[in-house]
């Protein structure tokens, strides 16, 4: 028991965080490695108050419960209590299991209006003025991750021809360059950002060498006209 309980609190079991593809494929794994799945998954048969039972039935209900009770403690631990509360029935493992699969999953209508609505959301990207490249990178990739939980393919020649089309017009260069020096169909997101970033920083970096000059323009010329404005002064008082 006590080697249980020190795994119980290990950091092995995951927190849900919304993603729910990810926490029930990690949760099936260690409950599995348990040997508490068939329990989540079927559930087992309750021996009712005063129902007249054998004694094979009475100690396969005892193992079984038991096993249930500490895959509720898996569960209980994973699932925050605020989402824990929204769940009316969580008696048994497979209550708790199946709750949750119907909250975050839904059906498959529900599955196809959440695609639809993350489809069009997609194609709508665009990079705003002043947005760094990271910064819209990590707005396409959330999307993207979404769409792929949702049951779309995003491979990356997708999205890196979505950033590629829709990047603001300081990168047309860039753009243009990538397009035709890179085989677009073999690349990968992280591949992508590095030549945009490196892009970014040069526009930057000239961006304030024109700031220096136009000072310094300024400066000298402001100069000039001091001494224009000098210089017939002291003539006429010379006369």
């Amino acid at each position: 028991m006590g080697e249980e309980t020190g795994q119980f609190h290990g950091p092995s079991v995951p927190k849900f965080d919304g993603d729910y593809d990810h926490w029930i494929m990690v949760m099936e794994n260690i409950l599995r490695s348990k040997e508490y799945w068939r329990v989540v998954d079927e559930g087992y048969q309750v021996i009712k108050p005063g129902e007249q039972a054998t004694t094979t039935q009475q100690k396969n209900y005892e193992e079984n419960k038991l096993k249930d009770l500490k895959a509720c403690n898996y569960l209980f631990q994973s699932i925050d209590k605020s989402i824990l509360k929204t769940i009316q029935q969580k008696e048994t493992a497979k209550q708790i299991w199946d709750a949750m699969k119907l909250k975050f999953r839904g059906n498959a209508r529900v599955k196809r209006a959440q695609l639809q609505r993350l489809r069009r959301d997609f194609e709508t990207l665009e990079m705003k003025d002043g947005e760094t490249v990271t910064d819209y990178l990590g707005r396409v990739m959330v999307i993207a991750n979404d769409m792929w939980n949702a049951g779309k393919d995003m491979s990356d020649v997708k999205i890196v021809e979505k950033v590629l089309r829709t990047m603001t017009e300081n990168f047309n260069f860039v753009v243009c360059t990538i397009e035709e020096s890179k085989d677009i169909d073999s690349m990968t997101v992280d591949e992508l950002q590095s030549p945009l970033l490196i892009h970014k920083h040069k526009i930057r970096r000239k961006v304030n060498d024109e700031q220096v000059l136009k000072v310094e323009s300024d400066h000298n010329s402001g100069r000039g006209k001091g001494r224009g404005r000098g210089n017939p002064t002291r003539g006429r008082g010379r006369g």
